[in-house]
């Protein structure tokens, strides 16, 4: 079987798992029916919907502090633009990040960025992406403590995992940059885990070798751009919290504190990353409602909310990132030649 077929079954299982637990699950999850979450979603006038629209926009607009301070020169415009081109790919596909990435690598490549400083990139706002959301479960169980609302055991276990990893990931991060040595060791464990996998593939560099080469580029991103790119994932997650409890509070969920809300927000974003469905889709909603209902939300409220929710963070990108597409094809493009020359100097 090839690689491509592989792709294209793994894709429709993907979509399938997705159809499955919104069509059957999400209703016997929340104890409710679909005919009382549409009635539900009567509530939400086109105002409110606009309101929303227009906290997405300025979510997404947030994180492009994040995207143009780990790529010198490139400016926020553009970073929108890339950013909802690479989401809209990474929404429709599970396991779609691979995709995403190959398309930020294209769109940045055709503006003339080298092939170094996009690789950059890509590491260190990967880096701090998924330290922002390993974070968020630790937030909640702070925000659930001081506001005395109660630490269930199954977000108390995910906060605690979550600390574990990322302090893992920060650890090996801050190594690298910090130790010439640590960063030869690291990559030479990592050339002994990934060999199998590379058994049949040339590779021009061993990641011994790539640890050396990118060190010193990360180093020069972080130092000169950490707190923009964590100022700017503040904002995309502080605006998408938002979005998350007005959402709530207009389809009526209303009697929960702002602490249990965030929990379960955070429980949310942490499961983007399961690579099962596109963009976590239908994985992430259950692990919301779920948490919802346990500490006595509406069933209908909170699923109507959850999928209130993910049409505007979630398949909204989708036609955003459609737009964002045509104004990138309409935009000025590097020649062949000048990014030719522009990786010869970087050698």
């Amino acid at each position: 079987m090839s690689k491509r077929t592989k792709q294209v079954i793994r894709a429709v299982l993907g979509i399938a798992l997705a159809i499955g637990i919104i069509s059957w699950g999400f209703p016997r999850l929340a104890h409710t029916t679909w005919a009382a979450v549409f009635e539900n979603l009567k509530a939400v006038s086109p105002w409110h919907s606009l309101g929303f629209l227009g906290l997405v926009l300025v979510g997404l607009w947030s994180y492009t502090f994040t995207f143009t301070g780990s790529l010198p020169g490139l400016s926020h415009w553009r970073a929108f633009v890339v950013n909802i081109c690479g989401s809209s790919v990474s929404n429709l596909l599970p396991g779609g990040g691979a995709v995403g990435l190959a398309a930020t690598y294209t769109i940045l490549r055709s503006w003339g960025f080298k092939n170094r400083d996009v690789s950059t990139s890509a590491i260190v706002t990967g880096v701090w992406n998924t330290l922002a959301r390993i974070a968020l479960p630790i937030i909640a169980i702070i925000m659930l403590w001081w506001g005395n609302d109660g630490l269930p055991a199954a977000l108390t276990r995910l906060a605690w995992g979550g600390a574990l990893t990322g302090l893992t990931i920060l650890g090996v991060f801050v190594a690298i940059l910090a130790s010439e040595k640590a960063a030869q060791t690291i990559g030479r464990g990592l050339d002994r885990v990934l060999a199998p996998l590379f058994r049949r593939r040339k590779r021009t560099m061993s990641i011994a070798d790539l640890v050396h080469d990118m060190r010193g580029r990360i180093n020069d991103v972080v130092r000169n751009g950490w707190l923009q790119m964590t100022l700017g994932m503040v904002g995309f997650f502080g605006f998408y919290y938002l979005l998350f409890v007005l959402i709530m509070r207009a389809v009526g969920v209303d009697e929960l504190p702002l602490g249990i809300l965030f929990a379960a927000f955070a429980i949310g974003r942490l499961l983007t990353a399961v690579g099962v469905t596109p963009g976590g889709l239908g994985i992430t909603e259950s692990a919301m409602v779920f948490a919802l209902v346990e500490w006595g939300a509406d069933g209908t409220a909170a699923l109507t909310g959850a999928i209130l929710f993910s049409i505007f963070t979630h398949l909204m990108e989708v036609p955003l990132g459609a737009l964002g597409w045509l104004t990138w094809s309409m935009s000025p493009k590097a020649a062949p030649e000048e990014i030719e020359a522009a990786e010869a100097t970087a050698h």
